[in-house]
């Protein structure tokens, strides 16, 4: 069933691009209202408790954010496998490798959950919950902990899918989540009275149904890779590959909710329980950029993987080129609108005179560098569609860790709650540059050496080395 991927290494890379992207942005925009529509419906029912209500869902967001992250390390470094295998026509591997996905899921959705639910007022605490924000919190995460698989896998498998070329069905399933997120979160909370214990109970039934339709898709064999229950058996091999690619991606999600304890124990300090629910609300409107940002990339990493497996570099260059000018033009887009209706897109979650001044004063600032981050999610897609590690790991970790925790831990101590602020746009900044520095070495080499026939054994090993 190979030939079913065999498109990757022969349609126009532009339409390629725009084939594989579009249906994953927007099934990353769906999931940005996924993110958003939880803390509207929230801010509605709770009035004058809507800065504490969307301070505990703020609070909760990176925890869960973290849970989501197991899935990502198995669908990053699952669809890296995968699609290099189609390339190199190996259908056992990609078989054996989605197998050992579908067990790692449950595997580690058990492991997640224990822990989370013994200690969980303790995490919170660690996250700079405050004691008006903790009690909403803690009702909205129990239900999101034991609705732990279906996040994992559910994130694992829309990645596999994408990595056969078939980013369409990933966005269906997305759809049908978030539409029946919509729907529940009124009912459950406004009909049932169950406020944020409602939020989360629609949230984790809705990934539930979104799982249930990517887990029959694999079940009745209508992709190129089949889904085989002898091939659930723990191949320790493909399991180390696939923390080794995924890992990456794991940390950047992982190091955003870990930078989020630094960031909200300083607005604890600096702006209390305001400036959490503001930073919160920034965050998920911020994704309506940032997910279509990772959507053309995801978009871009079938295309890389397949055409690296066939030593068609040419088509890895353009895919390239053409993904960072989508991507940068995108965020610059993006930072416009929200700079042209901050008022209005902060007044839909509460209407808090407090709230609405510091928000107003946060976004102008938190949001300059979204222009630059495309390039930084792009050249950690490109080196994990390549299987090399070493380079997506060091990305992953650029932006929120190396760079952005020590400056809002630093930056508050002179500028108070505005260093808390500035402390984003410098971080892109900085970002951007190792990412331009990395990238740049290997798209040279690909520009260089198109293809592998006809080139000589010192080109194979420049093309190598370069991407190490």
């Amino acid at each position: 069933m190979e030939e079913k991927s065999e498109f990757l290494g022969k349609e126009n890379v532009g339409k390629l691009l725009f084939k594989l992207s579009t249906p994953v942005i927007i099934g990353m925009l769906v999931q940005a209202l996924y993110n958003v529509v939880d803390t509207f419906f929230v801010g509605q029912a709770y009035g004058t408790e809507s800065v504490q209500a969307i301070g505990g869902l703020s609070i909760a967001f990176p925890i869960q954010m973290i849970i989501m992250a197991f899935g990502v390390v198995l669908g990053t470094g699952g669809s890296s496998i995968i699609s290099r295998a189609l390339g190199a026509k190996e259908l056992v591997k990609a078989e054996r490798t989605l197998g050992n996905v579908f067990s790692l899921s449950l595997i580690l959705s058990i492991l997640i959950a224990v822990p989370c639910l013994l200690f969980l007022d303790l995490i919170l605490g660690i996250f700079g919950a405050t004691p008006g924000i903790m009690p909403y919190a803690v009702e909205y995460l129990e239900y999101i902990i034991l609705g732990a698989i279906f996040f994992v896998f559910g994130v694992a498998v829309q990645n596999i899918v994408r990595a056969e070329g078939n980013a369409r069905l990933a966005m269906n399933a997305m759809l049908i989540g978030a539409g029946l997120n919509i729907i529940l979160d009124p009912i459950l909370m406004f009909g049932f009275g169950m406020g944020v214990q409602g939020a989360a109970t629609a949230t984790v039934l809705s990934q539930a149904v979104s799982s249930v339709w990517l887990l029959q898709y694999c079940l009745k064999g209508k992709g190129a890779v089949h889904f085989k229950s002898r091939y659930m058996k723990l191949d320790l091999k493909i399991v180390k590959e696939i923390g080794s690619i995924g890992v990456g991606s794991f940390v950047m999600q992982v190091s955003a909710s870990v930078m989020m304890i630094f960031v909200y124990n300083a607005l604890a300090t600096y702006g209390g329980d305001v400036a959490i629910a503001v930073f919160g609300t920034i965050i998920k409107v911020n994704s309506f950029i940032f997910l279509p940002l990772l959507g053309m990339a995801f978009g871009l990493q079938p295309i890389v993987g397949y055409n690296y497996g066939a030593k068609q570099f040419g088509r890895i260059a353009e895919a390239v080129k053409l993904t960072l000018m989508a991507t940068m033009s995108f965020g610059t887009f993006g930072l416009i609108m929200i700079y042209l209706f901050t008022g209005q897109i902060l007044g839909l979650f509460s209407a808090d005179p407090q709230y609405l001044d510091v928000g107003k004063h946060a976004v102008r600032i938190m949001l300059l560098g979204m222009p630059l981050i495309g390039l930084n999610v792009v050249s950690m897609t490109v080196f994990q569609a390549l299987g090399k590690a070493r380079p997506s790991f060091l990305l992953s970790l650029s932006r929120q860790v190396l760079f952005l925790i020590p400056l809002v831990v630093i930056l508050p101590g002179y500028f108070e709650l505005d260093g808390v602020w500035a402390a984003y746009p410098i971080s892109d900044l900085l970002a951007f540059l190792l990412s331009g520095y990395l990238l740049l070495r290997v798209y040279r080499i690909f520009k260089e050496h198109p293809v592998s026939s006809g080139i000589g054994a010192g080109a194979e090993f420049a093309v190598s080395r370069g991407v190490e």
